[in-house]
């Protein structure tokens, strides 16, 4: 199956060039907020926040008052990205040190770790790196106002949650509304994978943001090229056509299904000893290393492979500290991985991050993906391939299997777009009206009247297109069975009201165009003739210069991924697809009738008959069923 995302940068090398004080162009545009007392930093996975994180907190340190720097990691793993580091070898005005005492990311009970927190709170230390787990045991054991001459950093800041039962979240409102603390919250996925928002919209409204987009970061490195982001549908067991799509000549991540999923075996180390016997035979295992090596059956070529499958704790800290210490490509070649090798683990080297079934979350996929995105001398591509069961219409989990695939198509049609260049539009008020450099002028479009708005739509576009991904009825309709009007009109405003309860009908009409437009640009075929640019629309190319919002009202944002499946997978597995989406179809609401009643009148003028509701067309049997549904509707008011 062909990648239903491809996007090939520029590689200006802006993104990893150091400024005269030893900053990256992320670092260096987080460092112009230092100065902000809550400070919310969006940058994808390998664009240096551990390292920002370093400038801004020794800043409010050393020059703003503040006396303590706590950064709270996700798990132990992460700490090592905030270990001490010599910043003013680069021309930073002094240098990261952390004490030993003062990591607390070390194994160990979580009693002596409060303890040492609370410690650390008392005595001249300055900085502190633990996990998230021990900073919400640390709070339960001191005030709020403890924190007042402190900057609380949390990474992966994701983690949180506005959800009453978040001990996170409860903690971050907790210390905003009783204490004079600094906050820097970072995270590569702002939002969620349960849709819940991450923080209250009262809360969120505190902070400054800083935004540094995945375009601007993969734009500009030095050695990578290109991503691709695919799929590959198995049949029956998953070490089945692991053959197939796993290249031990790529430097590869491989993440084995969850225990729970059913894609999983329920025997997690046979299946890694599977996966080995693939590949080839065992030779050894290195007692100080934990590398495992592998004979290739094709060549007789050594692979060496990282297994962080297996539970024993030992074993795991080996392997794990290796990882740790890698310098070269040559050293490993694959790593086989459950739930590690996610958010903030770094192996540089890795060209492809293949993963067994679809996992729970955008959130998670995301971080996954950004395993391979990493600069490195020794690739030119990354590529993330999902290996995802394909729906039998036999198996008694047949929906199931259509909703992961349905999720998992709509995670890459999430990337597509937080993976191209943003544009920037304006109202076409006339003919003579021309855009100017990287802008799109449209007729019938609203910009922001506010700056409300306005940080809306350079800030969150991303996070809400996430939000209106994951809604459910968003999921059955985005295939191409509803008509494109429908989804953009009413399907999609009702998400952003639900996200912005206290935006305007007219505020929710801006914030709605700017996501269909740039949805529809950003997944669009471009071609040129000469000095004109034209976009495919509706099957035809359409000058660029003669965009009007009614036009790309008409449609379907996000339909260019099923385009692509559909040509990828058999008839009858489509046409399961399309039945599991049948069986839970969303109910007609007044919205959706009124704005198809105009085409089904069209309809019957050009066909000279109405539209059927059995139709194998889904859109024609959307109009049969608006049809029916006016009709009910009439006779109930008599009409």
């Amino acid at each position: 199956m062909p990648n239903l995302v491809e996007v090939t940068y520029h590689q200006t090398g802006e993104s990893t060039k150091l400024n005269d004080m030893g900053m990256r162009e992320m670092q260096a545009r987080a460092y112009e907020a230092r100065n902000e007392q809550y400070l919310l930093l969006k940058a994808p996975p390998a664009s240096g926040k551990s390292r920002a994180l370093m400038f801004l907190a020794l800043d409010k340190i050393h020059k703003q008052g503040v006396k303590k720097a706590i950064i709270a990691v996700p798990e132990r793993s992460i700490g090592s990205s905030f270990a001490s580091t010599p910043l003013s070898q680069h021309g930073f005005f002094t240098d990261w040190v952390v004490k030993p005492e003062n990591n607390l990311c070390t194994p160990g009970g979580d009693s002596s770790k409060v303890t040492a927190f609370q410690n650390f709170l008392k005595d001249d230390s300055d900085i502190l790196i633990c996990t998230h787990a021990t900073l919400r045991f640390a709070f339960e054991a001191i005030e709020e106002e403890a924190l007042d001459d402190c900057v609380l950093a949390i990474d992966e800041f994701h983690h949180v949650s506005a959800d009453a039962d978040s001990k996170l979240g409860f903690l971050l409102r907790s210390v905003m509304q009783k204490s004079k603390v600094h906050i820097i919250a970072m995270t590569g996925s702002y939002f969620r994978g349960d849709s819940v928002p991450v923080l209250l919209p009262e809360d969120e409204a505190k902070f400054v943001k800083v935004t540094y987009n995945y375009y601007e970061q993969l734009n500009g490195y030095t050695y990578m090229k290109s991503l691709g982001i695919g799929y590959h549908f198995y049949q029956r067991k998953y070490l089945s056509a692991i053959a197939d799509i796993l290249d031990t000549d790529k430097k590869t991540i491989l993440h084995i299904p969850h225990v729970r999923s059913g894609e999983s075996t329920k025997e997690k180390s046979n299946e890694v000893d599977s996966i080995l016997d693939i590949i080839g035979v065992v030779q050894a295992q290195d007692p100080e290393t934990g590398v495992i090596t592998v004979r290739r059956h094709t060549d007789g070529k050594i692979i060496r492979v990282a297994d962080l499958v297996h539970d024993e704790p030992k074993a795991r800290d080996k392997i794990v500290d290796f990882l740790r210490t890698i310098k070269t490509p040559e050293e490993l070649d694959l790593i086989i991985a459950l739930g590690m090798a996610k958010e903030g683990f770094d192996w540089s080297f890795c060209e492809h991050a293949l993963t067994v079934g679809y996992r729970g979350s955008l959130t998670e996929i995301i971080q996954i993906i950004g395993r391979c995105t990493r600069d490195s001398p020794n690739k030119s591509h990354a590529q993330f391939t999902n290996l995802i069961a394909q729906p039998d219409a036999h198996d008694d989990l047949v929906k199931l299997a259509v909703n992961n695939m349905l999720k998992a198509i709509t995670c890459s049609l999430l990337m597509e777009q937080v993976l191209a260049p943003n544009f920037k539009f304006k109202t076409k008020l006339n003919d003579d009206d021309k855009a100017g450099p990287g802008e799109v002028k449209i007729g019938g479009f609203k910009e922001p009247s506010s700056k409300k708005l306005k940080d809306i739509i350079e800030q969150d576009l991303n996070d809400m297109k996430a939000v209106i991904l994951q809604d459910d009825t968003m999921l059955k309709a985005i295939p191409g069975n509803v008509d494109p009007e429908v989804i953009n009109k009413v399907l999609i405003p009702k998400i952003i009201k639900l996200r912005y309860p206290d935006l305007t009908d007219d505020e929710i009409e801006t914030v709605r165009q700017h996501i269909v437009a740039d949805s529809v640009l950003k997944s669009g075929e471009f071609k040129e003739d000469g000095d004109r640019r034209f976009i495919k629309m509706a099957g035809k190319f359409v000058n660029i210069d003669d965009l009007h919002i009614d036009l790309i009202d008409r449609i379907n944002p996000f339909q260019s991924a099923f385009e692509i499946l559909s040509k990828s997978v058999t008839a009858n597995v489509l046409k399961t697809i399309q039945e599991a989406i049948e069986a839970t179809r969303i109910v007609m609401t007044p919205e959706e009738a009124v704005i198809l009643w105009p085409k089904v009148k069209e309809f019957t003028k050009i066909h000279g008959n109405p539209p059927d509701p059995q139709s194998n067309d889904a859109l024609e049997a959307r109009m049969g069923q608006a049809l029916i549904y006016i009709r009910n509707q009439r006779r109930q008011q008599g009409v």
